[in-house]
């Protein structure tokens, strides 16, 4: 067969209009280049040639190419060793080879190294523009695929989790030297702390991001739906079992499984994740079959496991499996200081959520904030932001708008004075909300009582939206 004949003469559909693409022919005989790429412009793609691998890195190089269409033989080098060449730096360039000598052989291995379609000259015009529209959907879908990943990326970056506090600077310290690694993560926080978020931080800073990360709350499953979810099970195992299913582990391969509320595995059900936890080996429930996972483990408890293990409800030998790294995460009453920036954040949030146009909030707010214990934490502060900028009663927050339950049990607080442990600032604040209320509001007197000078107490009771 002639090197030239690279188009069959056969042409039964029209030309179509399709979508701007462009798409690179490279092949060292001239006249079958520019054949094919006439071919493809008539079709309506834009089209670059080159008649050497030099000149179409180049081409790659400066110019946005959709697909390569290349010839098995290019001088200086083979259609595959170019296609190598080409992938490792455009991964989700498709490429179609074509040969004249079309083997078995041949096509299993440039499918192997990574090439999109093969085809044998000379080319039918319809299967080569059915294939194009393909590689070209495909390529579509994997930049679609780079581009979620890339914003799950932005999404779970440091800059995601909220806090300048000391306690949150060391999270970010230990996240930045553990998610590189493969250790297993033990993360302890009360409920509402943001666990979840932490074990999406180190699995999107590591070099897992690209593969899956598998949930699973423990404590939502009952004993044999747990087991069944963690590891799988095969067609038949129990009733209702109509199909094999795949577990948590399986799909996890080569990423990372979260396992959330992890004190709520059942102990037959320890036994086997320490079995995975030791040797990555596990089997589906009804199965025989040994299956192998590479799961990085990531599991977060809102209780003391190694008070589970002396009370015998936890085994000692998976404790000290799951612990190799912990991470504490404070409660939000630990870390006051934070309270302005996830306000301000979850204003935004909310503001775009809920199309509002809430622009900030008064002293007297943050104050009642940093007041308050936060037994639900972030997720309780989260939710009572998202009510009050909704049933805001201006485009401001003020005191009004902070929820009856938040304002009750402040003031009942604030009613028993200064006791150990309160915080300076709010002590400071009842010592002058007392003293004025004493002396009837009288201020001169007030400051004179407090032992500080008349623009200091202004200076003051602006500072905490007193009136």
């Amino acid at each position: 067969m002639a090197k030239n004949e690279i188009v069959s003469p056969k042409r039964t559909r029209p030309a179509t209009r399709r979508v701007n693409a462009a798409i690179l022919v490279v092949d060292d005989h001239r006249g079958a280049a520019e054949s094919l790429a006439e071919l493809l412009r008539a079709d309506g793609y834009e089209t670059y040639v080159a008649f050497d691998v030099d000149s179409g890195l180049e081409i790659l190089e400066g110019e946005v190419v959709d697909v390569i269409v290349a010839d098995m033989v290019i001088p200086g080098m083979d259609g595959l060793d170019f296609l190598m060449m080409a992938r490792e730096k455009w991964p989700a360039l498709p490429f179609i080879i074509l040969t004249g000598f079309g083997t078995i052989e041949t096509a299993v291995e440039a499918t192997r190294r990574g090439a999109y379609e093969y085809l044998t000259k000379p080319v039918d015009p319809e299967r080569l523009g059915r294939v194009v529209e393909k590689a070209l959907e495909r390529r579509r879908l994997e930049l679609e695929n780079i581009d979620l990943r890339t914003r799950l990326y932005e999404k779970y970056s440091f800059e995601r989790i909220i806090g300048r506090s000391k306690p949150m600077q060391g999270i970010y310290e230990l996240i930045t030297r553990i998610a590189r690694t493969n250790a297993t993560v033990l993360i302890y926080g009360e409920s509402g702390t943001g666990k979840e978020l932490i074990a999406d931080s180190v699995h999107y800073n590591s070099r897992r991001r690209e593969k899956p990360l598998v949930r699973l709350n423990c404590a939502a499953l009952a004993e044999g739906v747990l087991e069944s979810e963690l590891f799988g099970h095969e067609r038949g195992a129990f009733t209702g079992a109509v199909r094999r299913h795949k577990g948590r582990f399986e799909q996890a391969d080569g990423g990372t499984l979260f396992l959330d509320e992890v004190s709520q595995i059942p102990k037959a059900t320890q036994v086997k994740l320490l079995r995975v936890l030791e040797d990555g080996v596990f089997q589906r429930v009804g199965g025989a079959e040994n299956i192998h996972a590479d799961v990085r483990l990531i599991a977060a408890t809102n209780v003391q496991l190694e008070d589970e293990v002396q009370q015998g409800e936890f085994r000692e030998d998976l404790y000290y499996r799951l612990k190799v790294v912990t991470i504490e995460v404070p409660p939000l009453r630990e870390r006051a200081e934070d309270i302005p920036l996830l306000v301000n954040a979850f204003i935004r949030e909310f503001n775009e959520k809920n199309h509002l146009e809430v622009e900030g909030f008064d002293d007297d707010v943050i104050w009642f904030f940093r007041a308050y214990d936060w037994p639900g934490n972030v997720r309780e502060l989260r939710n009572v932001l998202e009510s009050m900028t909704v049933m805001a009663q201006s485009n401001r927050l003020t005191r009004d708008d902070i929820p009856p339950n938040v304002r009750k049990s402040v003031e009942e607080v604030k009613a028993d004075g200064v006791r150990v442990g309160m915080k300076l600032a709010d002590a400071e604040r009842y010592m002058i909300e007392a003293t004025l209320k004493e002396l009837g509001g009288n201020r001169t007197k007030a400051a004179k009582v407090l032992g500080i000078g008349l623009r200091t107490l202004q200076r003051k009771l602006k500072s905490y939206g007193i009136n």
